[in-house]
């Protein structure tokens, strides 16, 4: 599928974005995995199933950095699961935080900042697919704009 300059350059950012969503879950994984959560407290987990953070960081960095990851190199590689994908990671961010403001019942500046990130990549594969064109203009697939 040919698409026009500017689906060019939102194709270029989502993969910025999913590449950054892998980075920080990779980083986040360590913090919490290896660094014993980096100076969480460990009451923060009370009541829930987790008695240390190497269970929730290895959920973080494997199925939310490695979906977003997957998507980042799908998109480049212009495989045809690629925005499959990237929904998929768009929609793990944001439950990854609604489940942990759900779990942890503690806020965080970076929670909003996260869902945000999710619902931007969402944002961004629908424009790709066309299904926004009103909110982004000229991301229609040229072959279809040709076409009509």
């Amino acid at each position: 599928m040919k698409f026009s300059v500017s689906a060019v350059l939102v194709r270029g950012f989502l993969i910025g974005l999913l590449m950054f969503g892998a980075v920080s879950s990779f980083a986040g994984m360590i913090l919490l995995s290896v660094a014993n959560g980096g100076g969480i407290p460990l009451a923060y987990l009370d009541g829930t199933p987790f008695s240390s953070y190497v269970v929730p960081g290895l959920v973080l960095g494997v199925i939310g950095g490695g979906t977003q990851l997957l998507a980042a190199v799908g998109l480049l590689r212009r495989n045809s699961w690629a925005l499959i994908a990237a929904v998929v990671a768009g929609f793990g961010m944001m439950i990854w935080i609604f489940v942990e403001i759900a779990v942890i019942r503690q806020y965080s500046d970076l929670q909003p900042v996260y869902f945000a990130l999710g619902a931007l990549e969402l944002i961004l594969v629908y424009a790709l697919l066309g299904l926004a064109p009103r909110m982004v203009r000229g991301l229609t697939p040229a072959r279809e704009r040709v076409s009509r």
